[in-house]
């Protein structure tokens, strides 16, 4: 480990022992990048026809930013704009770079900052940087990653996490509610969560909610079956039953000056015996998780798709998601597959960690707290069709997701904008 990076871990574990020194570092910190924000490009004007994209802080090239700059290429009326894309290894996709309309900068570099102080429009599903904020005139849409299960915000009660108080999260969701223009909303449950997670009804600011569902799921409705299969031959699993697992984070497992971490709490040797050769495993870690996975040991039954940049193609490929807390399940019912609920330490997250928005027997699939009922079940699923509840879980948390929310949510952030 080099001198820098002890010098980093060293601060880290002072922050994480002392909310004092954290709240001082953090704000000595965004002083110094907004004026080096400023800086880099000071008589800068906005350009009325340029759109900032970003997934994930620069970690991929996804979620509703990829739909909306897609839909965008493609739409007559969106001919005469241009776009920036930021990506924490920009040359990873150089790609984009095929549309004579399209730049590709490094996340939090010089030509990112620039692109943010001109560009009109910023697109993210996720918060900005703290000491990242729109000029006058700028309009940031929050697209926001997801129907929350687990409590967001303003709305967490009780939190282990290892490197904010409840104090500090709902701190940066008030300050996430003050940049941005839009907040997106796939269903009429998610708007009431949001608005109170960001503390929209008591600043009065409940009036930058779009309900008008996901852009990212627009190719989930549209796909066709020639997609699904050449996907599935893409990532050599076209002879197998796929099971997508896709578990979230912990709020309390963090390593300093890495980030934070996840621990497989699933017994493959255990799920190989039982489900034998029909079956492949993509494992797909939350995107805040840092540690990587070795899966050799399973051979071709255990593969690591954590850095795979769309979800989407996983959620097509797949024939089961198997998930604990995350919101991945809200977007995978749209495909009308099965879901499972491994939640192995529903006490201790719901309890301490963060507790959740809905009632767990409001779920589309079964909670299993144990691995032998998780591979009964997996087994269960052969011949599965929706039931009622499955049917009426997605009718209440996907009313608008027709295909077509790109197009409606781009009328309302840049037609309104004009």
């Amino acid at each position: 480990m080099g001198i820098g990076s002890v010098i980093k871990k060293k601060i880290f574990d002072i922050a994480k022992d002392s909310k004092a020194i954290r709240v001082v570092l953090r704000s000595e910190r965004d002083a110094l990048y907004r004026a080096k924000m400023v800086l880099d490009d000071p008589f800068v004007k906005i350009d009325d026809r340029l759109v900032y994209f970003q997934t994930f802080s620069g970690r991929g090239y996804s979620d509703s930013p990829k739909a909306m700059y897609e839909y965008m290429l493609k739409a007559p009326e969106y001919s005469d704009y241009r776009f920036v894309w930021s990506f924490r290894d920009a040359g990873k996709y150089s790609f984009l770079l095929n549309n004579d309309r399209t730049e590709v900068v490094e996340f939090r570099s010089r030509a990112d900052n620039k692109a943010l102080r001109r560009a009109k429009y910023w697109i993210s599903n996720y918060r900005m940087l703290d000491y990242q904020y729109p000029r006058k005139g700028q309009v940031y849409t929050q697209c926001w990653h997801g129907t929350p299960l687990k409590r967001l915000g303003y709305d967490i009660q009780a939190s282990d996490n290892a490197m904010n108080s409840i104090e500090e999260i709902r701190e940066k969701y008030r300050t996430d509610a003050e940049k941005f223009a839009y907040i997106l909303s796939p269903s009429p449950f998610a708007t009431e969560k949001f608005a109170t997670a960001w503390n929209l009804v008591a600043t009065g600011q409940t009036d930058k909610i779009i309900e008008e569902g996901y852009p990212r799921n627009d190719r989930l409705i549209n796909v066709s079956g020639e997609e699904r299969t050449g996907i599935r031959k893409s990532l050599g699993v076209d002879d197998k039953k796929v099971i997508l697992y896709a578990p979230t984070w912990r709020d309390n497992q963090h390593v300093s000056g890495e980030g934070y971490t996840y621990k497989t709490e699933v017994d493959f040797d255990k799920l190989r015996s039982a489900l034998g050769d029909e079956y492949v495993i993509l494992f797909r870690a939350h995107y805040l998780v840092a540690n990587s996975f070795d899966f050799n040991r399973y051979g071709d039954f255990v593969r690591d798709v954590s850095s795979y940049s769309d979800i989407n193609d996983l959620y097509i490929a797949a024939d089961l998601l198997i998930t604990d807390y995350s919101s991945v399940f809200f977007d995978y019912s749209n495909l009308m597959k099965p879901v499972l609920f491994y939640m192995y330490d529903l006490e201790q997250y719901a309890n301490e960690l963060r507790g959740f928005y809905l009632s767990l027997d409001e779920l589309p699939g079964p909670v299993i707290r144990d691995e032998d009922t998780l591979i009964a079940a997996i087994k269960e699923t052969g011949g599965w069709k929706p039931d009622e509840k499955y049917i009426e879980f997605n009718k209440r948390f996907n009313p608008y997701e027709d295909g077509n929310a790109s197009a409606r949510v781009l009328r309302r952030v840049i037609g309104t904008s004009r």
